[in-house]
């Protein structure tokens, strides 16, 4: 009788590490594919194709000047008298004025010192309530 050499088998309790460069190569292309990044939100503030000058009565113009403490200016027309607020207090503001006046126009401008945040608030102030004609303006000391 012949012996047949059986040979065992040996089951190994080892992860094969050899094809796993090529595993994480190919997650991190699927992961990379996959991925949608959300686009910036900014403001949708649509301006005009030509910039020419409009002649407007003083008397429809709210003027709200942005300081850099966060405190917010706010003058009607010629009017001297200024209205010290703070962003959150615009939007009352404009809908009381804007009652009293149809073609108000906001003319904002924010010191050059001021966090950008600050002009975000009152613009997010003026869309809330309502705001169409809103100027943005350069801050003259």
């Amino acid at each position: 009788m012949a012996v047949l050499d059986k040979k065992k088998s040996k089951v190994s309790d080892k992860v094969p590490s050899s094809s796993m460069a090529d595993i994480a190569f190919l997650l991190l292309i699927f992961f990379l594919v996959t991925t949608t990044f959300p686009k910036d939100k900014g403001l949708a503030i649509v301006l005009p194709e030509e910039g020419g000058e409009v002649q407007v009565s003083a008397q429809n113009i709210l003027h709200i000047i942005i300081q850099p403490n966060g405190l917010v200016e706010v003058k009607r027309g010629d009017s001297q008298q200024v209205q010290v607020v703070a962003a959150r207090d615009i939007e009352g503001i404009w809908r009381q004025d804007v009652s009293e006046n149809d073609n108000l126009i906001a003319a904002v401008k924010t010191h050059p010192q001021a966090p950008y945040r600050f002009m975000v608030d009152v613009l997010d102030a003026l869309h809330t309530a309502g705001a169409e004609r809103i100027s943005l303006q350069l801050f003259e000391g």
